[in-house]
């Protein structure tokens, strides 16, 4: 057992102990370590004001990413290189070429999220060789808020970057190999213990480790990338008395393609999971693209996402209708249950104490198989669904439905599937009036709530509408053969 959390922060390495176990990171970079370059906007991670860089080993070799230190927990962050926008200048001195072309092109007026956004702009910088296209600026821009100079200068800023002589290259791009040597020599396999006023966090660095501890302790919180948990402690003011933080876990956070089917392993963040499910049809990447903002997605599993069992949670609704299974562990103990079956109740799931999440499989969709996804949300960007929805059929030779899998989420207590709708497709052609039948199934399927996200009668409205939709674009042939499968042409 070790009681200290190790890190580097930019260019100094801590060791801290005896600290509140849910402290954020924004507040002690700012109020213990007075960095004050990261800001604080709406302590919940949708503004992007807090914006820093977490650089961690994958395989040997070093990443950096953007994420939210307003709901990242410092005791999270063992064997990280935490970078705030103080760091960044060159080894000159001069400032970092992001840093430059804002200045260059008036980026920045108030600027109160303009470290954030540097941050962010940082982040694609550093993965990218060559400037990126105006969408992928935007989609990285999509969770830092500015509410001054607007967008086109602060995108024009990083293609401007790329042309500003680099020379004297910045501090993260001269010290990487030194830093990467550093954190590999603060990662170990002891179980940490972060413990303040009563108050524990315990973070294994095996599933084994892990599989003990909820054992011990079947009522602790588990947190991955706190995406959720971190607002039960900025906007909640809620205290856990016991943690498990599951980020060291390594032999969780990995994507198998096993030919008909992926595992996902519960740690594996959105970023990554989105290369392979985005694989299965372009719908579903969308979706993604979608699903929070970049640093969220850097940050929260796909494994939380289901585990967390949200009746709004985006990933769902995709996942049911590809057949997906949960594994659930506790001790040496596994057991595989149909995600469809894993949603019980609100906010309640088929887990028994000292269970979590190990893995997800997921079937990939069979050759001829017709797929879609939608999202509807007020905002195209960061925003959380009203309705979300994912079709899968499957027809014989005849053109006959032989399957039906139409999910929802935001339309009951959990993600669900529509059985009335889906009986009424069985054994039918997918024409129109397959489809009108299916839409008026769903009335009884669900009944869903009014809340200042929709009403009831719009997501009514909406749900039936979208499964016209998936007809309509089959029928005007706005589909289109890729690998055997049939994918839209449509955005979610």
């Amino acid at each position: 057992m070790r009681r200290t959390v190790r890190f580097l922060l930019n260019d100094r390495e801590f060791s801290l102990e005896g600290f509140d176990p849910t402290l954020t990171l924004l507040d002690w970079l700012r109020n213990e370590r007075r960095l004050v370059g990261t800001k604080e906007g709406c302590a919940e991670g949708d503004c992007g004001a807090c914006t820093v860089l977490i650089g961690r080993l994958r395989d040997g070799e070093l990443r950096y990413e953007a994420i939210n230190a307003c709901i990242r927990f410092v005791a999270t962050l063992d064997a990280c290189h935490i970078v705030t926008v103080e760091h960044l200048k060159k080894a000159s001195g001069g400032l970092h070429p992001v840093q430059q072309a804002m200045v260059e092109l008036h980026g920045s007026q108030c600027g109160f999220c303009t470290p954030g956004i540097v941050m962010s702009l940082t982040a694609l910088w550093l993965g990218a060789a060559q400037a990126p296209s105006r969408e992928r600026i935007e989609e990285a821009l999509a969770g830092n808020l500015c509410r001054c100079t607007g967008y086109g200068p602060i995108i024009s800023a990083l293609d401007r970057a790329y042309e500003i002589e680099a020379s004297s290259a910045d501090s993260l791009n001269v010290g990487r190999a030194e830093v990467a040597r550093k954190l590999a020599g603060l990662a170990d396999r002891e179980v940490i213990e972060i413990s303040e006023g009563g108050r524990r966090l315990f973070a294994p660095a095996t599933a084994d480790q892990l599989a003990e501890l909820t054992a011990a302790h079947p009522d602790a919180t588990l947190v991955a990338g706190a995406t959720d948990v971190g607002l039960w402690i900025t906007k909640m003011l809620m205290r856990p008395a016991t943690v498990i933080a599951l980020g060291r876990i390594g032999e969780l956070d990995r994507i198998e393609d096993k030919g008909d089917h992926l595992v996902i392993g519960a740690l594996a963040s959105v970023s990554d999971a989105r290369a392979a499910l985005g694989g299965l049809d372009p719908q579903i990447d969308e979706l993604i693209r979608r699903f929070g903002s970049e640093q969220v997605r850097n940050a929260g599993t796909i494994g939380g996402n289901v585990a967390n069992g949200s009746p709004i949670g985006d990933s769902p609704p995709v996942l049911i209708a590809l057949g997906a299974s949960v594994i659930l562990r506790r001790g040496s103990e596994r057991r595989t249950v149909p995600l469809e079956q894993f949603f019980i109740a609100y906010k309640k799931q088929d887990r028994q104490p000292g269970d979590f999440v190990e893995a997800l499989i997921v079937p990939k969709p069979r050759p001829g198989t017709l797929f879609h996804v939608s999202k509807i949300s007020k905002r195209f960007d960061e925003d959380i669904s009203a309705v979300c929805a994912a079709f899968r059929l499957e027809q014989d030779e005849a053109g006959l439905t032989t399957n039906a899998v139409l999910a929802f989420g935001g339309m009951a207590a959990t993600p669900k599937r529509a059985a009335a709708a889906e009986a009424a497709l069985a054994g039918r052609a997918f024409d129109a009036q397959a489809a009108e039948a299916a839409a008026l199934a769903l009335a009884s399927d669900f009944k869903p709530l009014d809340d200042w996200r929709a009403s009831a009668r719009y997501r009514s409205t909406v749900a039936a509408n979208l499964i016209r939709r998936f007809q309509a674009e089959t029928a005007t042939g706005s589909v289109h053969r890729v690998a055997g499968i049939l994918r839209s042409d449509a955005h979610a």
